[in-house]
């Protein structure tokens, strides 16, 4: 019996790649497409809609720890 590799499209450049560990990228089909994504996310071209948080929510939510430079002196 053969076994079945499930192949997806590249998020970035929509090339079909091998959803295996053999591909260190996936589901992307290269280093370079990855990084690609990462930047899209970075700079805010990709996001999540939602609602955005007021900062004291953020504050009170369990588990949540405030940084130091999120204080204003």
């Amino acid at each position: 019996m053969t076994e079945r590799v499930l192949k997806v499209n590249c998020p970035t450049c929509k090339e079909i790649v091998e959803w295996t560990n053999k591909n260190p990228w996936r589901p992307f089909c290269s280093e370079r497409c990855k990084l690609i994504d990462f930047g899209e996310w970075a700079s805010e071209r990709h996001s999540i809609p939602g609602d955005p948080l007021d900062p004291e929510q953020l504050a009170n939510m369990p588990g949540v720890k405030p940084r130091e430079d999120d204080y204003e002196d």
